[in-house]
């Protein structure tokens, strides 16, 4: 089993079961499909909990890029699952499953993209990040 942890704003979306997926980087070992997920806040604090009691199953894994750019309209000038690139539609629903909602003044995409560059701001305004999507399926 493996298990993850998420910020804060990710709570609410895993909660609600509209969070389907999670973006990470390379590491020795990532869920597998058809294993259980753990999903946490505050892992390696004193304050970590357990989100949510029922585990979801990881149902896909694919290599994913993310073209993170300040100055696109979007922050997210592109990305790419297992090689194949997305149209902006396709990011938008992707922004969705990974937890960022939509609103008046901007997408989810735009949403996602602003997080990216605040999480990797070390990074500076243009990256490249090279990691793995998660997608699970949660109990029924």
């Amino acid at each position: 089993m493996v298990a993850y942890s998420f910020a804060p704003q990710f709570i609410a979306p895993i909660v609600a079961r509209t969070k389907l997926q999670t973006v990470r980087a390379n590491r020795r070992r990532h869920a597998r499909p058809g294993e259980l997920i753990q999903l946490y806040t505050g892992m390696r604090t004193k304050h970590c909990r357990k989100i949510v009691d029922d585990d979801p199953v990881c149902i896909r894994l694919w290599e994913i890029r993310i073209a993170v750019d300040a100055s696109a309209r979007r922050r997210i000038a592109a990305m790419t699952l297992d090689g194949i690139v997305l149209c902006e539609p396709e990011m938008e629903a992707f922004a969705q499953r990974d937890g960022f909602v939509a609103d008046a003044e901007y997408s989810a995409l735009r949403r996602m993209g602003e997080f990216w560059l605040k999480a990797h701001a070390h990074l500076g305004s243009q990256f490249l990040f090279e990691g793995v999507c998660v997608r699970w399926e949660w109990p029924r």
